[in-house]
């Protein structure tokens, strides 16, 4: 008889069923094995917060394989990840249980453990425990206020400003924080200050340099020097004095260790030392702590990754502590023990800090069994858990100052020497743009005494000023999350991550920049949603959530009491019309869209017409800058700042056209426009006579500046796509053209995506093959269909291979190897198994919705040739109406 073990990865299974042995059967969940349906209703305020749930065909098919596995068993260990989404996770899978009918006489346990090793897999085993209802309470307060959030503040959003995406509770809270930085560096002024700064020698003759601190028997604040007039009167000053040593001070000091990895300082320092962002840190985490091949066993490196507290087990500190005294040295072990306690705000502290589960296991003995990023994150967590219980650095600081003999002109000059390394020579912290940088232990300063003369070589002045405070990076926004309280460790990733998926931001030098889309969202959510895109307010609720896991609030009281006010939040909304939202909007981002020029004209004159009045305007697709003078003047821009607009497209686009000469055969005209999505290229004039014919036009790559285009590289964008030539060994002709998301190539039906910086007009045959090689890599041709002569294929998909003949797909079965499929075993495949892809069922559906839309026209037709006809009086009535209801709009 075998007992069933549930937990959520099959990498993760793998491993523990390797360690339990053959009397348990180890089985996947895949994640979430039930949701919330992303529509509305799901989650029912009127009905107590009465939550609808529903499985996709991956959960009832995992939830079926555990019921057949559960035949005959005792027992069903649920051993879910140790947070509240891994608690969640095995409510869920016993409920789904409970609700088949598939638990009578099996007992549930729940078992959960911080590290996939053998020792406390089997220790889990054998101390099982309940559910934790105070945590999946807290995990369904949580998905219904995101549920709430998203389906009710979203809508509105589509309503009032078309061309948004969504908002979420926690994501527009960080896209806040995004915005009002940017608007900081916005309207910055810059300060000018100076610093004198002398070139010096000893009576040795050994150089060094000090700052000028004191003139005239003053300190010197920050901007007493704020122009060259008294940086160079400072300068002489230093320059005509005599100056030897004043007074040196002398004092040591101590560095202490920091703790080890939380899920949040790991992914802070993973940014900053291995350039990893936040996704891709935890990825790389969770397969240190599901396991590793080493030689023939699977074992996980890590402990669980999604924490906040900087806690570690007393058996880790102790063989860290070994491994210190007998690898390192017993002179970089202190007496006692290190204990860490967290200072973020509303930390739990429920699990450990992010720590090796061997430190035997050092990097370079691991090292060869694992990735580039497996191998540089572990050497991180680990060099951080072992340098957190070492000896404390110590540091000789020196401070010289060096005066004239009256000691009004006083210079300073700073150095320190590392007496002991301790941790420091293992670890050091790296630091963000705000953070206090670590002590220059490079700097040493030469042997003086007080009153030896020094020797001037020069003495310069140097012009500063101050800096705007810097963009935020993906390490510095976790840090101000944490720092403030919202979200949480097993959320920031994927937080950062929706902001660039929904075009809110941008990363620009490792750096996040609101897009003009997120701006809007934004200055849309802070006037009519204050409240719940206040960092504080949104703080506060998270410490609720923490209330209801730890059982100090009820879940539904809380529901209760947040929506009462966030409904009528929204309630207030509805009559808000799409001027009120305009000019809420372009009062809030006139500043950033038409910020001030330097000869003081007028930033929103339309120079077009030269009488119209630019301004926010909202077409169907989103927002765009307009001519208060529409439809006369046709001139838009695409939403940006104006002088970010010159940069990019020319000043000599303000006024909407260029025309950069004819076209070769034709004789039209070939412009450069800027439209309200960007620059294009357009080949004549619409024709008058007919509407329905449009003139040929092309969207300019990224990056190309619309004043420098010549005639030669618009006639080749409009006649894309392009033959470059034929394959060398299949002989296809390979194509290069511009899609919607960049230049590519194309060979028959396989595109091969080309890199934005590639010229779609003159990349070559090699550059092509090597671009679809690519490709080709994931596709493998069996040969054509019987019935049409069209080509079967096998790919690789997201969730696994395939076989595809046109439209058909169908998935290959588990643990088939997609290199050994044939054409006959794909034929019977698809005629057994196949699926048309969504967008042809989309297009049936489209062309059958058109079908029925003309019978339905045909039927009104007929019955309005039998009905009389209405005054002309009535019609004139709801023409006046419907325009009187557009004007109020």
């Amino acid at each position: 008889m075998t007992d069933v073990v549930v937990v959520e990865s099959p990498a993760k299974a793998k491993t523990i069923n390797k360690y339990l042995g053959d009397g348990y059967i180890v089985l996947a969940s895949f994640g979430h094995v039930r949701d919330l349906p992303p529509k509305d209703g799901s989650v029912r305020p009127d009905e107590n917060f009465a939550m609808s749930w529903q499985s996709d065909e991956r959960g009832s098919k995992q939830i079926a394989a555990i019921i057949k596995a559960l035949r005959g068993a005792d027992t069903l260990y649920l051993a879910t990840d140790p947070d509240r989404e891994g608690e969640a996770i095995s409510w869920h899978v016993r409920s789904m249980l409970e609700e088949k009918k598939a638990l009578k006489g099996i007992e549930v346990q729940r078992v959960t453990f911080n590290e996939i090793t053998k020792s406390a897999v089997r220790h889990a085993m054998a101390h099982p425990r309940d559910l934790d209802f105070p945590l999946i309470e807290a995990y369904l307060a949580r998905r219904a206020l995101d549920y709430l959030v998203g389906f009710t503040l979203s809508p509105v959003l589509w309503r009032k400003l078309p061309g948004s995406r969504s908002a979420g509770r926690v994501q527009s809270v960080a896209l806040r924080l995004i915005c009002e930085r940017e608007a900081e560096i916005e309207v910055f002024q810059p300060r000018e200050y100076w610093t004198v700064t002398a070139a010096l020698s000893t009576v040795s003759g050994a150089p060094f340099t000090a700052r000028l601190t004191h003139l005239d028997g003053k300190k010197l604040d920050q901007f007493d020097l704020n122009n060259a007039v008294l940086a160079e009167a400072a300068r002489k000053a230093v320059e005509t004095a005599t100056l030897s040593v004043h007074a040196i001070e002398r004092r040591k000091t101590r560095r202490n260790p920091q703790p080890p990895f939380t899920t949040s300082t790991l992914q802070q320092e993973a940014s900053r030392k291995l350039g990893m962002g936040a996704q891709a840190t935890m990825r790389t985490a969770q397969q240190l702590y599901e396991g590793i091949d080493l030689g023939g066993e699977t074992v996980g490196l890590i402990t669980y990754m999604r924490t906040d507290g900087v806690q570690m087990a007393a058996e880790a500190i102790n063989a860290i502590r070994q491994h210190i005294s007998k690898d390192i040295g017993a002179d970089y072990l202190p007496e006692q023990p290190r204990h860490y306690a967290s200072k973020a705000k509303n930390a739990q502290e429920a699990h450990e800090a992010v720590r090796p589960t061997n430190v035997s296991l050092s990097p370079a003995t691991v090292a060869p069994h694992l990735t580039s990023d497996q191998r540089r994150l572990y050497e991180l967590i680990w060099k951080r858990a072992v340098a957190s219980q070492m000896a404390s650095a110590t540091l000789d600081q020196v401070a010289v100052d060096i005066a004239d003999h009256s000691a009004k002109t006083i210079l300073r000059a700073n150095g320190s020497v590392i007496t002991f390394d301790g941790f420091l020579r293992l670890y050091t912290e790296s630091y963000d743009d705000n953070d206090k940088a670590a002590d220059d232990e490079s700097r040493m300063l030469p042997a003086m005494q007080e009153r030896d003369k020094t020797a001037l070589s020069n003495a310069d002045a140097e012009q500063h000023f101050t800096q705007p405070p810097p963009r935020f990076s993906e390490a510095s926004l976790v840090k101000k999350m944490e720092e403030i309280g919202i979200g949480r460790p097993s959320t920031y990733a994927s937080i950062l991550t929706v902001l660039r998926d929904r075009n809110y931001v941008m990363l620009e030098n490792k750096r996040f920049v609101p897009e003009a889309r997120g701006r809007l969202v934004t200055a849309f959510l802070v006037s009519f949603f204050e409240r719940y895109v206040d960092p504080q307010f949104t703080a506060s609720l998270e410490e609720l959530l923490d209330d209801i896991s730890d059982g100090r609030a009820e879940w539904k009281e809380v529901l209760s009491s947040f929506w009462a006010s966030f409904s009528k939040a929204v309630e207030d909304t509805r009559e808000l019309t799409i001027t009120d939202v305009l000019n809420a909007l372009d009062a809030d981002l006139g500043p950033f869209f038409f910020p001030p020029r330097t000869d003081g004209s007028d930033p929103r004159h339309c120079t077009s017409c030269g009488t119209g009045r630019l301004g926010l305007k909202l077409g169907r697709y989103g927002a765009f800058i307009g001519c208060s003078n529409y439809p006369e003047c046709q001139f838009t821009r695409r939403l940006s700042a104006e002088s970010a607009e010159e940069g990019e497209g020319g000043a000599a686009l303000k006024d909407g056209m260029k025309i950069l000469g004819q076209h070769p055969v034709t004789g039209e005209d070939i412009t450069v426009r800027q439209g309200p999505w960007g620059l294009y290229v357009q080949q004549g004039e619409p024709d008058p006579a007919d509407k329905k014919a449009k003139p040929r036009r092309a969207s300019l790559p990224k990056n190309t500046d619309g004043d420098k285009i010549t005639l030669d590289q618009a006639v080749g964008l409009l006649s894309l796509p392009r033959l470059i030539g034929p394959h060398p060994e299949t002989g296809e002709p390979i194509e290069a053209g511009l899609g919607r998301f960049g230049p590519y190539v194309k060979m028959g039906k396989v595109f091969g995506s080309l890199d934005k910086d590639d010229d779609v007009l003159t990349i070559g045959l090699n550059r092509a093959v090597d671009a679809l090689a690519k490709k080709l890599a994931s596709i493998r041709t069996l040969g054509a269909h019987p019935k049409d002569g069209e080509p079967v294929m096998v790919r690789k998909g997201r969730f696994g291979p395939y076989v595809q003949h046109d439209q058909m797909v169908a998935t290959l079965p588990r643990g088939t190897d997609m290199d050994v499929v044939t054409l006959e075993e794909a034929l019977t495949l698809l005629t057994e198994k196949g699926k048309p892809l969504k967008k042809k069922a989309t297009a049936t559906k489209k062309k059958t919705t058109t079908k029925k839309t003309a019978e339905k026209k045909t039927k009104d037709t007929e019955e309005k040739e039998k009905t009389p006809k209405k005054a002309p009086a009535a019609k004139k009535t709801r023409a006046t109406a419907t325009r009187k209801k557009k004007a109020e709009e």
